[in-house]
């Protein structure tokens, strides 16, 4: 089993994506928080402003909250880690490849068939790429999920390339 899997085809740079190191990026989401969730993004800017206008007028009522909480918050992160089930959005992998102007298809190429979907529908995937704290290697390396969640419970294994047309 190849632990990489390739995006290529009418693209202007091939990637190679490695669902290994995901685990340290900063855009991964536990499976449950990420379909149960009700809130979308709107707005980056608007939803950092919100963020820092409540940490602002908590350290004005409250004052500043000192480091003594770090050594508990790294405990409970490093265990979040240890027995998470993490997914990650493919869209901004595929905006990096910069598909042509042309591409209208993605094609999830896996170890026995290929499905075609839209360019469209796969912005909206998510790649689980972890089970329980540790890396899918059973039809592994990911799995795609659908953004609607809709095949979480029978997801696309044994994923090994995605081919943009």
């Amino acid at each position: 089993m190849e632990s990489i899997v390739f995006i290529q085809g009418n693209v202007k740079f091939p990637i190679t994506l490695d669902p290994g190191v995901w685990i340290f990026d900063d855009r991964k989401v536990e499976i449950e928080t990420y379909f149960n969730s009700d809130t979308k993004v709107e707005n980056e800017l608007e939803e950092y402003t919100i963020a820092a206008s409540k940490h602002w007028e908590k350290e004005i009522r409250e004052g500043a909250t000192m480091p003594p909480t770090l050594k508990t918050e790294r405990k409970f992160e490093k265990q979040r880690l240890l027995e998470g089930t993490f997914v990650i959005p493919f869209k901004p992998f595929l905006d990096n490849a910069e598909p042509n102007s042309n591409a209208t298809e993605v094609v999830v190429k896996t170890a026995n068939s290929e499905q075609t979907f839209t360019k469209e529908d796969a912005e909206t995937f998510v790649i689980g790429f972890s089970i329980n704290g540790k890396p899918i290697k059973e039809h592994g390396p990911m799995y795609i999920y659908f953004g609607d969640g809709s095949n979480i419970q029978n997801p696309i294994k044994d994923v090994r390339a995605f081919i943009i047309r």
